[in-house]
């Protein structure tokens, strides 16, 4: 009896020594333990991924800073300046800025391209730009309807502004007639939806355009809006590199582009640069493989003009200009054309081997 109490005993220490065993193991390797572990990499893989999240918004919010920042590496084409400055030299009494880059080429030339001058319509472009960022938030719907209120008539350019006062229209005509034609009232309409002039020139900030701003609604015939012809430039390639919209919201910005009428400067000017004067500007630059959507703006004491433009080995390269002088001075297009044209050689495939700087 006693020996079969004995291993009784034994038994019963030996199950009570397993179970405090047993217990441990699973405290330490069971799921409860895997699942705090699990949940604590999952806590760290989210404050990683809003770290760089963060980081990317931060990025995105200074990208026209970085571009600034590399064009330190960029070779400055000091050929091409010097064309430009025999030009400006010809016109005494114009205030002239000039900005052209190839991010392709990494090259660029500027001639007082921080300079803010008067925008005229060219600030449409920097507003398409916003308007696209807040469509793909969806701040913004593409069908949206816009009523037409007395406060955004805008006399000048365009045909919105001899409708009746109540017609809708959606969000995606407004933004293409506001190119397309240059309608003011368009603009002014959009810039009402956008949340007004203050909260575009925020928007601007936002991006880097730090020498954009809108003072009143369009036409704006005392020049108070104000850009630079970097500005501009440096947009519009963030734009089609993919760092401001995403894929699809840039196809519809170079879309809308591709349909502005006035053609008059910079492609004007880059096909005398090829040797041909034409007034079908745009099938004579397809005949010799270019395609540029530009938008101008007139105001009769500023002329200006922005470009995107593809080129026949496919590459892109940005330029604006902004010239300031005498109301209605013929010089003024006159000089933009000619300063257009001599983007020519630094845009040519078959000279790059030659090394036009």
């Amino acid at each position: 009896m006693k020996r079969h109490l004995k291993v009784i005993a034994n038994i019963f220490l030996t199950s009570i020594a397993l179970s405090i065993l047993l217990g441990s193991f699973l405290r330490i390797f069971g799921p409860i333990n895997q699942s705090h572990r699990i949940n604590k990499g999952i806590n760290i893989t989210r404050k990683s991924r809003r770290s760089v999240k963060k980081e990317l918004l931060t990025r995105k919010s200074n990208l026209l800073s970085l571009y600034n920042d590399k064009l330190e590496n960029f070779e400055s084409l000091e050929k091409l300046i010097n064309k430009w400055e025999n030009h400006i030299i010809k016109n005494p009494g114009l205030d002239v800025s000039a900005f052209f880059i190839s991010l392709d080429d990494q090259v660029y030339a500027e001639i007082k391209s921080d300079i803010k001058l008067s925008a005229a319509s060219s600030i449409k472009v920097p507003i398409l730009i916003i308007l696209l960022r807040m469509l793909e938030k969806k701040e913004i719907i593409w069908n949206e309807k816009l009523i037409l209120s007395e406060d955004v008539i805008g006399g000048g350019s365009g045909w919105m502004a001899y409708q009746e006062i109540g017609e809708i229209f959606p969000v995606y005509e407004v933004a293409s007639e506001m190119i397309r034609v240059s309608d003011n009232t368009a603009t002014n309409l959009l810039i009402k939806r956008l949340g007004g002039i203050k909260i575009v020139n925020q928007k601007f900030k936002e991006i880097g355009l730090n020498n954009t701003q809108i003072n009143n609604y369009l036409p704006d015939l005392d020049g108070t809006n104000l850009t630079s012809t970097k500005d501009l430039s440096l947009a519009m390639a963030l734009v089609d590199n993919g760092y401001l919209l995403n894929v699809s919201s840039r196809d519809i910005f170079r879309e809308i582009m591709r349909k502005s009428k006035t053609n008059t400067l910079i492609p004007s000017g880059i096909l005398r640069g090829l040797g041909k004067e034409s007034k079908d500007i745009d099938y004579h630059l397809s005949l010799k493989g270019y395609l540029v959507h530009n938008k101008t703006g007139d105001i009769g004491i500023s002329y200006s003009d922005t470009a995107l433009i593809q080129t026949p080995n496919n590459s892109r390269a940005f330029a604006s200009f902004i010239v300031e002088g005498p109301f209605n001075d013929p010089r003024s297009t006159e000089l933009i054309r000619n300063l257009s044209a001599e983007l020519v050689p630094f845009l040519r495939q078959d000279q790059k081997s030659s090394n036009p700087n």
